[in-house]
């Protein structure tokens, strides 16, 4: 099959985040004929100049919306696109200059109907976005969900960097309302249809995370939020591991109660795991500042997303109502 890629990027009001992307596509050395496809979700300060300045550079499809979410702009954007692969970025990504070439060589040889891959952090992030970066694609911290699982059919993509044919879109419908948590439905529904999903660990983007203490506590609370909602939707996907941040802050806790009556030994177990996330950190960013940064980093994923996951198992199991009437700031309507 000839590969016609087009790109699709769903944006809110990030004129300069699209202004680094578009410069990214500039610097690819593989210069092929794709499409770019914009999607303006609302935006009240649009990317309309930015975009008339790569016009003439980049083959650029632009189009403007009323503000329904991420997932549904992207399906927007894929069924106005003229390609037959659709490769899906956030607008806050930079793309490396041999990402094509590198997602080209893999589906040339290996084809498949949805691929993710990993991100990564600039050399000109700052040390917030680096530590954060580490915390949310280390293994010691998650588990290398994002990242480093190599297995056909085993890797969930997310939706920052991810590859889907238009076969498989047509078929699924694309991404449903559910936000965050709309990119592992997606995989989860092609997998029952007898897609697969594979990861391009060298295909990576650099990932900016437009991101603070605050919004990343935010972010990874609705993580845990959604999890027990995927689970209800997909029972056959449950696994013991999604239960572990909320066990590990429950340890924690228990760990300080215990250290009140002067047993130690719990506390002490806590305090070698976060020197190893200290150590690794500091030997992959080189960075005091980033290594200390990350353990308040993986503090806040595992507080976040921990006690919303129980929050949201307990309340979806005592209550009657649907997830979106539950939590409704977790769904998007579609216009």
């Amino acid at each position: 099959m000839q590969l016609e890629f087009s790109f699709i990027i769903p944006v809110f009001n990030r004129p300069n985040e699209i202004d680094e992307l578009l410069h990214s596509f500039r610097n690819l050395n593989l210069h092929k004929n794709f499409e770019i496809v914009i999607v303006e979700d609302g935006s009240t300060k649009t990317s309309e100049d930015v975009i008339k300045r790569y016009q003439e550079q980049l083959h650029i499809s632009y189009f403007t919306k009323a503000n329904s979410g991420p997932g549904d702009s992207r399906n927007f954007g894929m069924q106005h696109a003229k390609g037959n692969y659709f490769i899906i970025l956030d607008s806050d990504c930079i793309l490396p200059p041999d990402y094509l070439h590198i997602v080209t060589s893999f589906l040339k040889n290996n084809f498949i109907d949805c691929f993710g891959g990993p991100d990564a952090a600039h050399e000109n992030f700052s040390d917030l976005q680096k530590a954060i970066n580490f915390t949310m694609t280390a293994f010691i911290t998650t588990g290398g969900i994002r990242g480093n699982k190599k297995q056909i059919n085993k890797f969930q993509p997310r939706s920052f960097n991810m590859g889907l044919s238009k076969d498989a879109f047509i078929k699924t419908g694309g991404f449903g309302n559910i936000h965050p948590g709309e990119d592992p439905d997606l995989s989860i529904r092609l997998w029952k249809l007898g897609y697969q999903t594979a990861l391009i660990s060298e295909a990576f983007v650099y990932h900016k995370r437009r991101i603070s203490w605050t919004k990343f506590y935010k972010q990874v609370s609705k993580f845990g939020l959604v999890r027990p909602i995927l689970n209800r939707w997909h029972p056959e996907t449950k696994k013991i591991t999604y239960w572990f941040p909320s066990l590990f802050i429950l340890g924690l806790l228990v760990a300080f109660v215990l250290a009140v009556f002067s047993y130690f030994q719990l506390l002490a177990l806590y305090g070698i795991y976060f020197l190893v996330v200290f150590l690794i950190a500091l030997r992959s960013t080189r960075s005091l500042k980033i290594a200390i940064q990350s353990i308040f980093a993986t503090m806040i994923q595992f507080t976040g997303y921990g006690f919303n996951f129980l929050k949201s198992i307990t309340i979806l199991r005592i209550s009657n109502k649907k997830p979106e009437e539950i939590f409704p700031q977790l769904f998007f309507k579609s216009k």
